[in-house]
């Protein structure tokens, strides 16, 4: 699908996204990034989307394929003076289609490896949650994790709370109870995690280093991978077992 070079996604990172597993030909979780988008539409001012429309484009595109993912990308289109908006924006949908990683089922089995990352996230509590198309904090986080010795790295912000890593959210088991970062200031609030909590209780919290050295379990979690236990933590081993036989109940719970 082309794109104009006046389009406000590409200029300015005008506008937000969404990435849905397709499993066994459906839209994993899709009511979830339903919610998403209608919260980054309307945070961010846009005009009202037709997501019905959206929805029935969405399923025709995933009908001849049983798994990968579809990303839903919507900007607010061209027009406007510089940053200023257009008075009737005309968003522009762009779905495209592409396989899962093939290492996600390999860290669901044995376990990620994370470190912590050098950059911080800084603080901008209007989107936070959202996610934007503003997304060069995370590249690069990402190209400094990829030159690490660890498969992620947990991020922090700038105040040291532990926030995500850099494509995923966190969940933190100790004695039972089930934690994860607050993001009123900062980080993505991702559909797997809004999932998690609508299945188990989930505490919503600042977190930081050395909360996580007497965690029975750490997991990473995005709407592609599920939620994947962590094995390591720069120097800290975690039983990765013990994590499995937990994350059972936590997506199982009675």
């Amino acid at each position: 699908m082309d794109v104009s070079h006046k389009d406000r996604g590409l200029n300015y990172g005008d506008g937000f996204f969404t990435t849905v597993k397709i499993d066994s030909g459906a839209l994993a979780l899709w009511d979830y990034h339903l919610i998403r988008l209608q919260e980054c539409e309307q945070r961010l001012g846009f005009p009202a989307l037709d997501y019905k429309r959206l929805t029935s484009q969405c399923q025709e595109a995933v009908k001849q394929c049983q798994s990968g993912f579809l990303k839903v990308l919507i900007t607010r289109g061209c027009g406007g003076r510089g940053y200023g908006v257009p008075e009737k924006p005309t968003p522009k949908i762009i779905i495209t289609q592409g396989d899962l990683p093939s290492h996600y089922e390999d860290w669901k089995k044995n376990g990620v490896s994370l470190g912590y990352s050098d950059i911080q996230l800084g603080h901008q509590p209007l989107f936070a949650g959202l996610k934007t198309l503003n997304r060069l904090e995370q590249v690069m986080i990402k190209q400094a994790a990829q030159n690490s010795l660890f498969d992620d790295v947990l991020v922090e912000d700038i105040a040291g709370n532990i926030i995500e890593s850099s494509a995923s959210n966190i969940l933190v088991v100790k004695n039972g109870s089930v934690f994860t970062p607050k993001l009123d200031m900062c980080g993505i609030s991702g559909v797997y995690l809004r999932y998690m909590c609508s299945q188990v209780e989930v505490t919503e919290r600042r977190i930081q280093r050395q909360d996580l050295v007497h965690a029975d379990a750490i997991y990473i979690c995005n709407s592609l991978m599920g939620l994947v236990p962590v094995k390591s933590l720069d120097k800290q081993i975690f039983d990765v077992q013990t994590a499995l036989q937990l994350k059972e109940e936590i997506e199982a719970p009675e």
